[in-house]
C-alpha cells in the first residue's frame, strides 16, 4: 500500500515538474512580453565638429522583448523579429551572448524613421500602423519560444512575403551607447 502511494506521489511530482517547465521542451526560455513604442532620435552634444539636430518629429519604432532564462548562463540566443507594418512584414534578427538566468532579460530592435516612411508610403506613422509583432527565441537552430504582441494564430507571418534587412539591432542605431545594463549583450560580427 505504501509503495503504491509512493509511486503515485512520484508520478504526480514528475507530472508537475513537466507541467511547470522542469522537463518540458522549450521551457528554458520564455518570452513574457512584446512591446512597441514610437520614440525620437536621442540627442547628443559634442565638440570638435559641426552639430546637427535630428528632426524630433521623426519617430523610430522600438520593439522590446522581456524574457526569462532558466539556465544559470546561456552562451548564445538568437531573437527573430517579425514586424507587420501597413501590410508589409519586416524581419530581422539579433544574436545575444552571455545571457544570465532570471526574469529581467531584454532584447530590443528598431525600425528607422526613413524605413517607416517607406513602408507607410510617406503617410504619418501612428501606433496602430504596427499591426502585429512576433518574436522567436532560437537556440542552435531550434525555436525555444515564440510570442506575438497581438493575439494571432501561431506562425501567422509564415505565408507572408518578408522584407529583410530593415529591422536594426541596437548597435546599428543611435541608441547604441544607451542603456547598456538594460539589454542583453549583442554578439559581435566576425570580421
Amino acid at each position: 500500500m505504501k509503495t503504491q502511494q509512493l509511486l503515485a506521489s512520484l508520478a504526480v511530482f514528475a507530472w508537475s515538474c513537466a507541467a511547470f517547465g522542469q522537463g518540458r521542451p522549450g521551457s528554458e526560455f520564455q518570452i513574457a512580453k512584446v512591446s512597441r513604442n514610437l520614440i525620437t532620435t536621442p540627442q547628443f552634444t559634442y565638440t570638435g565638429a559641426q552639430q546637427f539636430q535630428a528632426n524630433q518629429r521623426d519617430r523610430w519604432l522600438e520593439v522590446e522583448v522581456d524574457f526569462s532564462a532558466a539556465p544559470e548562463f546561456t552562451d548564445e540566443l538568437t531573437f527573430k523579429y517579425y514586424i507587420l507594418v501597413n501590410g508589409k512584414l519586416l524581419t530581422g534578427e539579433v544574436t545575444h551572448t552571455n545571457i544570465a538566468g532570471g526574469r529581467d532579460n531584454r532584447s530590443v530592435m528598431y525600425v528607422s524613421p526613413k524605413t517607416l516612411a517607406r513602408v507607410m508610403g510617406n503617410r504619418p506613422m501612428a501606433p496602430n500602423s504596427v499591426q502585429n509583432v512576433a518574436v522567436q527565441v532560437v537556440q542552435q537552430g531550434a525555436v525555444k519560444h515564440e510570442l506575438s504582441a497581438e493575439r494571432a494564430q501561431p506562425n501567422w507571418y509564415s505565408t507572408m512575403p518578408q522584407v529583410p534587412g530593415l529591422v536594426l539591432n541596437k548597435n546599428e542605431t543611435p541608441f547604441a551607447p544607451l542603456y547598456w545594463d538594460r539589454y542583453e549583450q549583442i554578439k559581435s560580427q566576425a570580421r
